[in-house]
């Protein structure tokens, strides 16, 4: 199972419009640890920023999966409760998950995250799908 890292790069990124903006946009990484994470965020986003950068943050996330679709470029998270009976007292136990899904819209993000689950015996409930601010994914 991969563990994923959220790395915050720090830059001064060239809009469409000719300006610089100063921009800290956030990526995620597969790694093991918090200095494997920042070095490999390092290596990805060298060739792509021309100029200086930094680092500013490596957090680990509580993604379980991503679900990933050529051609789609926005990052979208779902939260899933996993339905299981507890075997102890025979109630009905709710476990949460967030599963990462890429995709061009909305309707596309709950497409692709059924898709994913296609073959899951599990039951679950989608909790939300909410769009995220991750520019790239970059697994080992």
């Amino acid at each position: 199972m991969a563990l994923w890292f959220e790395c915050k790069v720090k830059y001064d990124k060239l809009q469409e419009n000719g300006s610089v903006k100063k921009v800290n946009e956030p990526y995620l990484v597969d790694a093991l640890t918090f200095t494997e994470a920042e070095s490999r965020i390092i290596e990805a986003v060298t060739p792509a920023i021309s100029g200086e950068f930094s680092i500013s943050a490596v957090k680990k996330t509580r993604i379980a999966e991503i679900f990933f679709s050529e051609g789609d470029d926005r990052y979208y998270i779902v939260k899933v409760n996993f339905l299981t009976i507890d075997e102890k007292s025979g109630t009905e136990k709710k476990v949460a998950n967030f599963i990462l899904v890429q995709a061009s819209d909305f309707d596309g993000a709950l497409k692709n995250f059924k898709k994913g689950m296609v073959g899951t015996m599990a039951d679950y409930e989608i909790v939300s799908i909410t769009e995220t601010m991750i520019m790239d994914v970059y697994p080992l």
